[in-house]
């Protein structure tokens, strides 16, 4: 009979980015042999923030918005302040990858009942590193905060996870150590993946730096990217 690979997964868990954890948390309660099956909420709200995530990047606002509002729910069936934390802090990371900042406006009424992680990871997003502890944050995004300059060696490329990736580029963009390389890395990552929302805002960045440099030509392809891509985004029902 398999055996339950239950210390793999917390090792895992503790490598996952945070807009992840809550993945390896379903799993580990799901194991045989383990604890009692995962509550429904738990379930439920996991499901519904993976399809936040996914309508976010697909551009699909109106599907996102849903999906959030259903995670946010069965998060407030448990009156887990620090859960609804988390939640508001995965969102913040999706829209930090695309380009969307807004200070984690979702978190910051729950800031107090956050764990120390979360509240460095919120910082980490909103690009205000000084005095950061890098080790109160996720594996993957330690590295980040400590490249110096415009100038320094883009990390990037050595996040495996392509969202965490996009949020590392994006926290780089707010704290204003962005390389010209990592917007390159980020709009091929955003591409690969196939995410509109985050590769619309990752050629913008693109198109207005070659608008600055006078590169009509450079202008012009990127353009055509950004308006083929616009062609194939979701359509909002009508009422």
């Amino acid at each position: 009979m398999a055996v339950c690979p239950r210390h793999r997964d917390q090792a895992a868990m503790r490598n996952l980015p945070l807009v992840s954890l809550c993945a390896s948390v379903a799993l580990l309660t799901a194991c045989a042999g383990g604890p009692p099956p995962a509550p429904d909420w738990q379930a439920n709200a996991f499901a519904a923030l993976k399809g936040y995530t996914a309508a976010y990047l697909s551009g699909n606002t109106r599907l996102a918005d849903f999906e959030f509002n259903r995670a946010k729910a069965e998060i407030a069936s448990t009156g887990r302040t620090d859960l609804a934390a988390r939640a508001e802090l995965t969102r913040c990371a999706t829209r930090v990858a695309s380009l969307e900042f807004d200070n984690c406006a979702g978190y910051q009424p729950l800031a107090q009942d956050a764990a120390a992680s979360e509240k460095a990871y919120a910082t980490f997003l909103n690009g205000r590193w000084t005095g950061i502890d890098a080790a109160l944050l996720p594996p993957q995004h330690r590295a980040v905060v400590q490249t110096t300059g415009q100038g320094a060696t883009s990390v990037l490329s050595a996040i495996e996870d392509p969202l965490s990736r996009l949020v590392a580029a994006g926290a780089l963009l707010q704290a204003r150590r962005l390389a010209p390389q990592d917007v390159v890395v980020a709009t091929d990552t955003a591409s690969n993946q196939g995410w509109r929302r985050p590769l619309l805002a990752w050629l913008g960045v693109q198109l207005q730096a070659a608008q600055t440099a006078g590169d009509k030509e450079g202008a012009a392809r990127l353009q055509r990217r950004i308006d083929l891509v616009l062609q194939t985004a979701p359509k909002t029902p009508s009422p």
